[in-house]
């Protein structure tokens, strides 16, 4: 008997297999480095607002400044995540009266549920409030209007200096497509559209160049984010691989004319296994990635 499965399963399902569709994972170590990274400069921007909110006064500005404590330097400590080992530079004040709260002193382990929290503050970092929530959960404890604000105020810079980062000039392909989730908003469960361009620079690395939130996918509003990308130095895009939607080729060529448009890999091997046998699909999959890699190799050498 098939078990009947919530609608929360089968959005949750719905997700993991779109993400899977866009993002084919082919380094475990790159995502791994990606994770780690990601981890140590959230943490650590974490400790600043927290050292903020002890001293009173943000670093350098001495004339707000109302008391005999001030920082005094950093140390050095390593944390075991999931993803492996991350050193952390963790602020010190000279009074000794800092206790960290997000990773406590004596603490040397992120557990998931932290590691989750972050991960679901980066993608849900649209918005002050849900970023507020989840700092509260992770402290454990009533946190300040004051204290939130800090800590907000540090790590949404971050945020956009990602997004509006200068790009290369030149990409040999450019993946584009959108994602749609259930997120909750203003007390309510609404769909938003995460659009995402993943391109592949002249080097032959995979950077995402792009992630922007909507309500819903259209090909006017992958125009404004073409512009953007322009905007933000990507002079000419080769490939531009893109799914079916209607108006999204006009929008790449109203921008950028001289690319040349086709259906997404990922639809493409999925067209390709539609009339293979089950059991030989693992063997076709595999002989088609080394064609892809090698027309990546091609398109991405200099000429």
């Amino acid at each position: 008997m098939r078990r009947n499965m919530s609608e929360e399963e089968k959005q949750k399902r719905i997700k993991v297999r779109e993400f899977l569709k866009q993002n084919p994972i082919s380094s475990p170590d790159d995502l791994n480095t990606f994770f780690k990274d990601m981890m140590k400069v959230m943490i650590e921007e974490f400790y600043q607002g927290e050292l903020e909110e002890e001293l009173g006064y943000t670093k350098y500005d001495y004339r707000n400044k109302d008391s005999n404590n001030s920082r005094n330097g950093y140390s050095s400590k390593k944390l075991k995540s999931s993803a492996g080992e991350i050193e952390v530079n963790v602020p010190r004040d000279r009074n000794g009266e800092y206790e960290p709260q997000v990773i406590k002193k004596h603490q040397n382990t992120i557990g998931q549920d932290l590691e989750a929290k972050i991960i679901s503050m980066y993608a849900k970092g649209m918005t002050t409030s849900d970023i507020e929530s989840h700092i509260e959960e992770i402290y454990g404890y009533q946190v300040s209007d004051s204290s939130i604000t800090r800590i907000t105020d540090k790590i949404l810079p971050l945020v956009k200096e990602w997004q509006t980062r200068p790009l290369e000039a030149i990409y040999p392909i450019v993946f584009m497509d959108t994602i749609h989730y259930h997120v909750r908003s203003e007390g309510q469960i609404v769909k938003k559209a995460v659009y995402i361009a993943i391109g592949i620079s002249s080097s032959g690395e995979k950077d995402v160049i792009g992630m922007w939130v909507g309500e819903n996918e259209s090909a006017k509003f992958w125009l404004s984010k073409l512009n953007e990308l322009k905007s933000r130095g990507v002079e000419d895009i080769l490939i531009a691989c893109v799914d079916g939607l209607t108006g999204f080729s006009n929008a790449i060529e109203a921008v950028y004319p001289q690319t040349q448009i086709q259906q997404c890999i990922i639809h493409q091997i999925r067209s390709s296994t539609q009339f293979v046998s089950y059991k030989d699909i693992k063997v076709l999959i595999a002989d088609l990635k080394l064609v892809y890699k090698r027309v990546f190799k091609s398109l991405c050498k200099p000429q």
